[in-house]
């Protein structure tokens, strides 16, 4: 099968032939149809976190396809299903947190496209027990940023515990911050959009935010302590120290602070704010399958669309590059065809 691989850190991915994965027991074999692109396949690819991923590595955890084959165990899937390979491969089932239904807490995961081969692939094997069917009324391209991007967002959300009619501060207006605006929206609350420049601007609007602060121009914290008195909740998918210090200021007193960005920064927290103040400072990261079913809902009522670019599987560096340059609309999903 045709796949892009990566041999080393920070080295470009080769499109080569590789083995097509073999079926073991409890996996299905997935064809895949697209994929989406998401900044931690870059982090992977370049090793840039304390876990460092499997070598070589063929990257990609918003892989969507049909299935080819299945075990003979696999009674719950049928050939033909459409499914979503999302970011947690398997988890162990056992743990307290697999038992509390806090399975993307599990430490001893597996991740797609990390620990092990992903959807940068013609093929894709997948535990069966956690790929997440499609909605019949979602295509491909447009399912796939939702099995990361999506999830990721939604779930930071619900953890915030921001209530209907509440406001809320979303940081950056991207891959995961458009998504982020829509969820919370569907979801009732009000919403702050931080960024900046014209086109984010004009995203945010577009996409339902009620007031957007350009962070080049007005300090987001100071604007929404003075107008707002904070915001219940603040959803951080800015990757840089500067954004986290100023989603912080912004959240008002017996708020929260989701963390869903990740900056290779440390995060110095006022200690007398957080307890005078009763503020939360909470991390999330993507979601449960039940999360995945419940986001892909709201995207199946038409209610959360995502802001898709298609490109080859063979333009995946540049798509790299793109990344690096901060040079990408929404979120950028590579079609197998």
């Amino acid at each position: 099968m045709k796949a892009a691989v990566v041999h080393e850190f920070k080295a470009p991915l080769c499109i080569e032939t590789v083995a097509q994965p073999q079926i073991q027991p409890g996996t299905i074999l997935v064809k895949i149809a697209a994929c989406g692109v998401c900044h931690t396949d870059l982090h992977a690819c370049h090793g840039d976190w304390p876990v460092k991923p499997k070598m070589p590595l063929i990257p990609g955890h918003e892989g969507v396809g049909v299935i080819e084959r299945k075990a003979d165990d696999v009674h719950h899937l049928n050939i033909g299903d459409k499914v979503g390979i999302p970011w947690l491969h398997t988890a162990c089932g056992h743990c307290e947190h697999c038992l509390k239904g806090d399975e993307n807490l599990c430490p001893q995961q597996q991740n797609s496209g990390y620990s092990v081969d992903g959807g940068y692939a013609e093929y894709c094997l997948a535990d069966a027990n956690y790929v997440v069917k499609i909605p019949a009324n979602l295509g491909f391209v447009e399912a796939a940023p939702l099995f990361c991007a999506g999830v990721t967002t939604y779930k930071a959300l619900k953890i915030s515990e921001a209530k209907p009619g509440q406001w809320v501060s979303i940081v950056g207006v991207g891959g995961l911050g458009h998504l982020a605006i829509q969820y919370a929206k569907a979801m009732g609350l009000n919403v702050i959009a931080v960024d900046t420049g014209d086109n984010k601007l004009a995203l945010a609007k577009e996409l339902g935010a009620d007031h957007y602060i350009d962070y080049q121009k007005t300090d987001p914290a100071t604007h929404i302590q003075s107008n707002y008195g904070g915001v219940q909740a603040v959803i951080c998918t800015a990757a840089s120290k500067s954004a986290f210090d100023s989603a912080y200021q912004s959240v008002k007193r017996g708020g929260k602070c989701v963390l869903v960005g990740l900056p290779n920064d440390a995060l110095p927290i006022p200690i007398f704010d957080t307890v005078l103040k009763g503020i939360s400072v909470i991390g999330s990261i993507v979601g449960t399958r039940q999360d995945l079913i419940e986001c892909l809902e709201f995207a199946s009522a038409g209610k959360v669309r995502a802001i898709v670019q298609t490109q080859p599987l063979a333009n995946i560096n540049q798509v790299f590059d793109q990344m690096l340059e901060n040079d990408i609309q929404g979120r950028i999903v590579l079609t197998l065809d």
